[in-house]
C-alpha cells in the first residue's frame, strides 16, 4: 500500500500519545502479546523488524520492491503525531511483530496499512491492530477508512471483509481500493467478541489439556510444595509427561531432574512454580526461551504480602505477558482436569476429585483445598478446577471462555473474591448463561471489599447495582459455599423445570409443612400436598412420585422420607432413584437426612461420573432442598423469559445527541451541567419528553410564564436542599391568575429558607400520578448503570430501588419495576388506578440506552416523573457532561486487564 507522500517535519517535541492506547492482548493461539504507540525510539526495532519481512510482504505493503527502509523513512514512520498520523506497533519478547498506521488524506478519512512479520501471520495480528487503529481513530474524529491493496493480497483483503464493518470496494489502476466507515456496527462488536472468546479459550485449553508439565521447585524432601506436587501429579495418573526441575539433585521422586527447563530434550506446555518469589522471574525468562505455553505459579510473597510484593508481581505479569505467556497465580493451589484422557492434578490438593459436571474456579488457594474436600464428600464430581491465587492474570472471565464451550462442563461454578472488569465479566456470563447455569459466591457482598493480594480497584457502584448485574446476566448467585453445593448437585443430576409449581410427597406430616412454609417464602407454589403417613411403603412413594409428575400442573417434585425404627429405606430410594432417572420433572429429597447424592440414590453413568443424570440430590434439611429448589426455578424462569432488543437507530437520533455532547464539551472541556435548553435536546433526541418549564427568579417573570403556559399552573422550588427536605413545602399548585401567581410568590418565599437560591420554576399542572424516578451513572468499573425507585425520602431511606446495566430489553426494565418493595402503588394499591407501566418501561430503556451510548453523561437523573393511568410526565430532570479519557474503548478493542506498566529486563 502507498503511503501519502509528504516531507518529515522537524519534531524535537513529539506529543504523547493516550496512555490507554498501549495494551496487553491475545493472539488466535492463546499466546499473549503487546500493543501500543510507535516511538521516536523505536527506529531500531523497526530497522530489525524491516529485515525479517520477506520481500513479497515488502512488495505487498510498498507496491514495489523495497528491501530496506533509509534513515528518511525510519523517520517519518517513528515519528507520528498521533492525531493525524497514528502507528501501533505489536511487540514480543522484545521484538517489533507487526505495525499498523493510518494517516489523515483529508477531513475525517485516513488511509491505514498494515505490515506483519511473515512468520506470525495467520495468528489474527493484523485484525487486532485494526481494532485498535479503529479505536484511536474514532478518538480523533476519524470517521471511514480507506485502504489500497494489490488484487493477489487476498489475506489482507480478506482481514478487512472479515472485520464487520460495511466494507465498500473498487478497482482503479489494477489496485484494489476498499473504504469502510469505522463506526463499531452490531455485526463488527460481534465480529470482535467472537475472536475475543476463541483466543481466551485457547489460552486456557492449554493448561487444562497439556502432553507434557515442567514441576519448578520439584524437591525430594518430603512435606515440601516441590515434593507434593510431584507426587499429586504421578499419583493422579496424568497421562503426559513429568519433568522436574531442580538444580542441586539429580533425581526427584525417582524421576532424572534438570537444572532448568531449557535443558529438558522435549516440548513443555505448561510450567508448575513453586521456588522463591524472588527467583521466580528468572524462571519465567527460562520457560519463555524453551517456547512453555503458561505458568502455574504456586509460590507466595507477591501482593497478597504488602507493597514490595505487589511491585514484585506487576513485574512478573508484565513479564510474562511480554514473552507471551499467561499466568495462572502467583499464589494459589493449582489447577485439576479429571477427564480421564489427561487425568491432572497439578496442584497442592492431594484430593483428587471424580469425574463429574462442574467446573470450578475459585480465587483462595487456602480455601480451594477445603473446597475439594467438600466436593469429594458430597458426590459432586468436578470435570476442571481452577485456584487462581492472586489472579494476576488469569480470572474468572477467561475460564467463562473456556467452559462455555467445553462438552465436560455442564454446570460452571465461582466462587469470587472480586471482579476486575464486571463489564466483561457481565456480557460473558450472560451469553454463558443461556448455555450453561453459572453458580457464584461472591464475598466482600456486602462491604465490597478486594482482598490484599488482588490487583483491582474497589467497585464504587453500590452493592445491589452489583447484585442487579448478577441477576440480569442469569447467573444463580448464593450467599454461602454450602448453598453453592446444594444448587450445583441439583442443576448436574436433574432437569430444569418449567415453573414455580410444587408437590410435595412425604411420610412426615411435620416435615411436609416444614416444606410448604418454605416454599411459599421462597415464592414457590405449592399445588399437591401428599401425606403417606409413617408406614407408607415404596410402592405409596411410586404411586404418589407418579402420579405427581404426570400431573400437568406441577412443575418439580420435593420428597421427603424419615424411615421409622430398624428400616433401612432401601426400597424407598430405589424408587427414588427409578423414578428420578426417568422424569422430565426435577426431583429433589430430604432423604434419610442425607447429604449430597448418597449410594442409593445414585443412577449409573455411562460417562464415568459417581452420580449420573437422574440421580436425586438429598438435603439434610428440607427447608435447603426447597432453596436450592427455588434458585433453580428462578434461573429456569431466566431462561425462558425473551428479552426484547434495545431500542433500535430508527427510535433515537444518537448523531444529535452526540453533537451536543461534543458541543458541550469543547465549551467546558471541564465538565458541566446541563442547561434546560440543552437538556430538553438531548433528552428530546431518545423520545423523552420534558414537561414545558420557565425558570423564573422574579414574581413578574412568574406571571408571565403562567399567562405564557394559559395558567393552570404550578409554582414550585427545585434545589436540591429542597427537595430532600419533606418537611418544607416548596410546591403550589392550580395557580390561574396573576393575583393567585402573587399569594403564591410571597407564601412560599416567606417558607423557605433562602428563597432567593430556591431554583424557582412556573409548569403547567401535569395529570395526577405516582412519582418515580430513573437514574443513571457512569461507573468507572461499571460503565453506565440504570436505577428505578419511587421518588421520595423513604425510598433514599429504605434504598428501594432496583438496578441494570445496559444495554436493556424489555425483560430487564420489566423486572427494575416490579422488584422494588413499593411496586404495588404502581399496580393499583388499595384500589388505586394502576398506571402506564409500559410507558414506565420504554422510559427506562431509554435512558439506559441513552447513557450506554454517551459516556461522557457522567449522571443523568429523571428525578421526577408522574406515572398515571394515561401515561408518565417528566416533570423534572437533570445532567451533567464530564470528559472521559478512555471512553469504554475496552467495549471496542480486545484488552487483557491491565497491570501497571513496569519497566520490563531485556
Amino acid at each position: 500500500m502507498t503511503a501519502p507522500e509528504q516531507t518529515v517535519p522537524e519534531m524535537p517535541d513529539i506529543p504523547e500519545a493516550p496512555r490507554h492506547w498501549e495494551a496487553d492482548v491475545l493472539l488466535r493461539d492463546g499466546r499473549a502479546a503487546h500493543i501500543r504507540p510507535i516511538q521516536a525510539g523505536d527506529a531500531e526495532l523497526l530497522v530489525d523488524f524491516y529485515a525479517r519481512v520477506s520481500d513479497q510482504s515488502k512488495y505487498y505493503r510498498f507496491f514495489s520492491p523495497m528491501p530496506h527502509l533509509s534513515d528518511r523513512d525510519v523517520a517519518r514512520f517513528t515519528q507520528v503525531d498521533h492525531v493525524n498520523r497514528v502507528a501501533l506497533v505489536l511487540t514480543l519478547s522484545g521484538q517489533m511483530i507487526a505495525v499498523g498506521r493510518y494517516d489523515v488524506v483529508r477531513p475525517a478519512e485516513a488511509e491505514v496499512a498494515f505490515l506483519v512479520e511473515d512468520q506470525h501471520q495467520g495468528r489474527g495480528i493484523a485484525q487486532l491492530l485494526l481494532e485498535h487503529l479503529a479505536q484511536a481513530g474514532r478518538e480523533r474524529g476519524v470517521e471511514r477508512f480507506v485502504a489500497e491493496i494489490l488484487p493477489d493480497n487476498s489475506r489482507m483483503i480478506q482481514t478487512f471483509r472479515d472485520a464487520g464493518y460495511r466494507v465498500a470496494s473498487e478497482y482503479e489502476d489494477g489496485v484494489l481500493m476498499l473504504e469502510f466507515p469505522i463506526d463499531p456496527t452490531d455485526t463488527a462488536i460481534g465480529v470482535m467478541i467472537n475472536r475475543e472468546h476463541r483466543a481466551e479459550s485457547a489460552s486456557i485449553e492449554k493448561f487444562f489439556n497439556p502432553r507434557s508439565v515442567a514441576v519448578i521447585g520439584a524437591s525430594r524432601r518430603q512435606d515440601t510444595i516441590g515434593q507434593a506436587l510431584v507426587r499429586n501429579l504421578v499419583m493422579g495418573d496424568f497421562t503426559g509427561r513429568v519433568y522436574a526441575v531442580n538444580p542441586s539433585a539429580a533425581a526427584v521422586s525417582g524421576m532424572p531432574a534438570y537444572k532448568s527447563v531449557s535443558e529438558i530434550p522435549d516440548d513443555v506446555d505448561v510450567a508448575i512454580v513453586a521456588v522463591p518469589a524472588e527467583s521466580v522471574q528468572e524462571v519465567v525468562l527460562d520457560c519463555a526461551a524453551k517456547g512453555v505455553h503458561g505458568l502455574v505459579v504456586i509460590s507466595s510473597g507477591f501482593a497478597e504480602t504488602g507493597e514490595e510484593g505487589r511491585q514484585r508481581q506487576r513485574r512478573l505479569v508484565g513479564l510474562s505477558r511480554s514473552y507471551g505467556l499467561r499466568l495462572i497465580g502467583p499464589n494459589c493451589l493449582g489447577i485439576i482436569n479429571t477427564d480421564p484422557g489427561v487425568s491432572i492434578n497439578a496442584s497442592l490438593s492431594s484430593v483428587m476429585p471424580a469425574r463429574g459436571r462442574a467446573g470450578f474456579f475459585c480465587q483462595s488457594g487456602a480455601l480451594g483445598s477445603a473446597i475439594l474436600e467438600k466436593v469429594q464428600n458430597r458426590g459432586l464430581g468436578l470435570s476442571t478446577f481452577v485456584s487462581a491465587g492472586n489472579r494476576a492474570d488469569v480470572s474468572g472471565n477467561d475460564l467463562l471462555q473456556y467452559w462455555e464451550e467445553d462438552d465436560s462442563t455442564e454446570v460452571v461454578l465461582l466462587y469470587l473474591e472480586s471482579i476486575g472488569n464486571p463489564r466483561k465479566f457481565s456480557r460473558i456470563a450472560r451469553r454463558v448463561s443461556l448455555r450453561k447455569p453459572i453458580i457464584a459466591v461472591r464475598s466482600g457482598r456486602t462491604t465490597q471489599g478486594v482482598p490484599m493480594g488482588h490487583a483491582v480497584r474497589k467497585i464504587a457502584a453500590p452493592p445491589q447495582a452489583v447484585d442487579a448485574m448478577f441477576r440480569q446476566a442469569g447467573v444463580i448467585q448464593v450467599d454461602t459455599l454450602e448453598d453453592m453445593f446444594d444448587v450445583a448437585q441439583l442443576l448436574a443430576h436433574q432437569p430444569l423445570p418449567r415453573g414455580r409449581r410444587v408437590a410435595i410427597v412425604g411420610n412426615s406430616d411435620a416435615l411436609g409443612l416444614l416444606a410448604a412454609d418454605a416454599a411459599a417464602a421462597v415464592g414457590l407454589v405449592v399445588n399437591k400436598s401428599v401425606a403417606l403417613g409413617a408406614e407408607a411403603t415404596a410402592e405409596d412413594f411410586e404411586d404418589a412420585l407418579d402420579a405427581a409428575i404426570d400431573d400437568p400442573e406441577i412443575d418439580s417434585v420435593v420428597a421427603v422420607y424419615i424411615p421409622p425404627l430398624n428400616v433401612s429405606g432401601e426400597d424407598v430410594a430405589n424408587v427414588l432413584a427409578a423414578v428420578g432417572e426417568q422424569s422430565d420433572k426435577p426431583l429433589v429429597s430430604s432423604f434419610l437426612g442425607a447429604e449430597g447424592i448418597p449410594e442409593l440414590l445414585r443412577v449409573p453413568d455411562v460417562a464415568g461420573s459417581t452420580a449420573g443424570r437422574g440421580s436425586v440430590p438429598s438435603y439434610p434439611a428440607v427447608e435447603a432442598a426447597v432453596r436450592a429448589l427455588a434458585r433453580v426455578v428462578e434461573y429456569a424462569v431466566w431462561l425462558r423469559t425473551p428479552d426484547g432488543p434495545p431500542p433500535g437507530p430508527d427510535e433515537v437520533d444518537h448523531l444529535a445527541a452526540k453533537k451536543l455532547v461534543n458541543e458541550l464539551l469543547r465549551a467546558h472541556p471541564d465538565g458541566t451541567e446541563l442547561g434546560l435548553d440543552e437538556l430538553t435536546a438531548l433528552l428530546g433526541a431518545y423520545g423523552i419528553a420534558l414537561w414545558a418549564t420557565r425558570p423564573v427568579t422574579t414574581l413578574e417573570e412568574a406571571q408571565a410564564a403562567g399567562r405564557e403556559l394559559g395558567w393552570d399552573v404550578v409554582l414550585k422550588a427545585t434545589a436540591d436542599h429542597l427537595r430532600e427536605r419533606p418537611d418544607q413545602a416548596h410546591v403550589w399548585r392550580n395557580i390561574d391568575t396573576p393575583a393567585e401567581m402573587e399569594d403564591a410568590w410571597d407564601s412560599l418565599g416567606a417558607r423557605i429558607t433562602g428563597a432567593d437560591r430556591a431554583g424557582f420554576v412556573v409548569q403547567k399542572n401535569a395529570r395526577p400520578g405516582v412519582p418515580v424516578a430513573v437514574r443513571s451513572i457512569e461507573d468507572p468499573l461499571f460503565g453506565p448503570v440504570v436505577s428505578f425507585g419511587i421518588s421520595g425520602p423513604l425510598t433514599e431511606l429504605l434504598a428501594d430501588r432496583s438496578y441494570r446495566i445496559p444495554p436493556l430489553g424489555e425483560r430487564d426494565a420489566a423486572a427494575m419495576v416490579r422488584e422494588i418493595k413499593s411496586s404495588p402503588m404502581l399496580f393499583g394499591y388499595r384500589g388505586s388506578e394502576v398506571v402506564d407501566v409500559a410507558e414506565v418501561e420504554r422510559l427506562i430503556r431509554r435512558v439506559s440506552q441513552l447513557q450506554n451510548d454517551l459516556p461522557q453523561i457522567s449522571s443523568l437523573e429523571l428525578s421526577l416523573v408522574l406515572a398515571g393511568a394515561d401515561g408518565a410526565t417528566v416533570l423534572t430532570a437533570a445532567a451533567r457532561v464530564d470528559p472521559v479519557a478512555d471512553p469504554r474503548s475496552d467495549w471496542f478493542v480486545r484488552r487483557m486487564p491491565e497491570h501497571p506498566g513496569d519497566t520490563l529486563p531485556t
